[in-house]
């Protein structure tokens, strides 16, 4: 089984996709089949509303609130409309691109005739001994901006950097130049940001170091964190065209890379915060030893994270043993991001598109090439707080397109305890399309009957296509579609293939409707059932499943 460390080199990331996909496509393809799915579930019959739960005192004064904060300084109106730009593809490199990166490579180019200065951190000061505070030398060299700051190799304490607008600051590399948080910094510091949260700042660029949020000097503190966008080692917080690349982000607090809207919105679904960062890139990121995310997003839009490795977080952000601790996360209120060739292990989950429930979801989603290995849930799309009957429905969880996934043996995990492993959740989210997604369970492993991947809590218009599972001996089923009041419904499974997986490839609950399964292919030497729902799907055709007691059993007829 794939053992990946923290110091991975995420460079490899697409050749392990590639090893690891079942029907390894041809990508330029896979990706415009993904996306003329997706727009067939946004063009097919419309949906029937769900009913709204009948609004309480406690419901209505929260949409008061709501109102209040949008029409304030604080807050402005979210939606979930499709993004204008489109999936770039025109050759190897760019493929799985957003269309707008080719704005932001002419606007890093504006970035390097603006700086009049090349300087050098020694020449201001700086020793790199692990000692010396070289705050004001930072301070120094990077003046007003305009300016390209060299970090050489070694470990350069500071009590905090702050960047403005024209500026780089570049190292010879990870593990070379190291920035490192002052034994005296308080736990709310950001290691390194952007000079101004509230007014902004533009053409920022980060390149070639590690970044060491030293936690070591909380000692045994039951909490790592404060409050918002603080202790974090890197933190874009309302900045318009920026780039990390090459950067290694250790033990934060917080999160390893944050990009963020001038502060943390929590004023309902419908609201995002003003500040949003916007156009930016991070690159070849490597983290680890995090209190909550790797690399987090929030109220913010048009981000591009590609060749990205994240891996065992601390979970010390969260109270122990309820740590929401994501290997990337697409969080509250953010829009239109692009996920690219990363890798994720060890984590809660992988990936997760989410927000809270007084907040809106993380919306327009793409995602090319991912491989989750040993994650507790490794692709999570939900909106806390919709999910159940009495919970109103999300106005902002839609538009997820996902290819060429890779979901190896999910675990148990004492970071979140009692959560259980799956390979894919959604929950809430409406409009989903997943294309060419492999999962590979360790045959040895416990995973206590539990199923694989799960559709909830009210998802709708999910789409599942080209999917191969084996080896989850011990789950109970390979795909469930949960019933119930708050049942999921309007899902397509198209060219499904288990291999020796779980004793019951599909499970479909009570109350779903409009499912529609196309060339299923099943193979178990002792089987349960190749289908089992509660009523007869809509369709059902071009199926091949065989070592099942019964192939299909269905409750009951209509």
């Amino acid at each position: 089984m794939l053992t990946l460390s923290n110091k991975h080199n995420p460079l490899e990331n697409s050749s392990l996709i590639e090893k690891f996909s079942y029907h390894k496509p041809q990508l330029n393809l896979a990706l415009k089949e993904t996306v003329e799915t997706h727009e067939s579930l946004i063009k097919q019959t419309p949906l029937a509303p769900r009913p709204e739960p009948k609004p309480t005192l406690f419901s209505s004064i929260k949409t008061l609130g709501s109102a209040f904060a949008r029409f304030s300084t604080f807050a402005t109106k979210a939606d979930a409309s499709i993004s204008a730009y489109n999936t770039h593809v025109v050759n190897d490199e760019d493929i799985g691109s957003p269309e707008w990166k080719r704005n932001l490579d002419k606007e890093y180019q504006a970035l390097t005739k603006k700086i009049i200065r090349v300087v050098n951190l020694s020449d201001f000061g700086a020793i790199g001994d692990g000692k010396t505070d070289n705050t004001a030398a930072f301070k120094k060299a990077i003046g007003n901006g305009q300016v390209k700051v060299l970090v050489p190799e070694g470990v350069f304490v500071t009590n905090g950097v702050r960047l403005p607008s024209w500026t780089c600051l570049i190292g010879v590399g990870k593990g070379k130049s190291i920035i490192k948080l002052s034994d005296r910094s308080p736990k709310g510091t950001r290691l390194v940001t952007n000079y101004n949260h509230w007014l902004g700042n533009h053409h920022i660029s980060v390149e070639g170091m590690s970044l060491d949020w030293n936690v070591e000097r909380l000692g045994n503190a039951v909490k790592t964190c404060t409050w918002g966008n603080h202790s974090s080692c890197f933190t874009f917080a309302n900045v318009t065209f920026g780039w990390v690349k090459n950067v290694e982000a250790i033990n934060a607090g917080l999160h390893g890379f944050d990009v963020s809207a001038s502060f943390y919105d929590y004023s309902g679904d419908g609201n995002k915060a003003r500040g949003s960062s916007q156009y930016i890139w991070l690159d070849q990121l490597n983290a680890y030893g995090f209190g909550d995310d790797g690399i987090t997003t929030h109220h913010s839009e048009n981000i591009f994270i590609s060749n990205c490795h994240l891996s065992d977080p601390s979970g010390r952000a969260h109270k122990k043993g309820f740590s929401n601790s994501n290997g990337i996360e697409v969080d509250d209120g953010s829009r239109n991001v692009w996920l690219k060739n990363n890798s994720t292990t060890r984590c809660f989950g992988g990936v997760e598109v989410k927000a809270h429930h007084n907040s809106s979801a993380g919306n327009n989603v793409h995602i090319l090439g991912h491989i989750s290995v040993n994650d507790n849930r490794s692709y999570n799309f939900r909106h806390i707080g919709h999910h159940k009957r009495t919970d109103p429905n999300s106005k902002t969880a839609y538009h997820i397109q996902a290819t060429n996934l890779i979901s190896i043996a999910p675990t148990f995990t004492g970071l979140y305890e009692g959560s259980t492993p799956r390979g894919m959740v959604i929950s809430a989210y409406v409009h989903v399309a997943v294309n060419h997604f492999t999962l590979i369970g360790d045959p040895e492993y416990e995973y206590h009957n539990n199923p694989v991947i799960a559709i909830q809590y009210k998802a709708r218009s999910i789409y599942l296509k080209n999917v191969y599972m084996r080896d989850f001996r011990s789950a109970s089923t390979d795909i469930r579609i949960y019933g119930g009041e708050q049942h999921a419904d309007h899902i397509t499974l198209q060219n499904i293939k288990m291999d020796f997986s779980s004793p019951v490839a599909i499970d479909i609950g009570k109350n779903v409707a409009n499912v529609t399964i196309q060339n299923l292919n099943a193979v178990i030497s002792s089987g349960k059932y190749g289908i089992k729902a509660d009523t007869k799907p809509f369709q059902c055709t071009e199926l091949d499943i065989k070592g099942y007691s019964s192939p299909i059993k269905i409750n009951h007829t209509k």
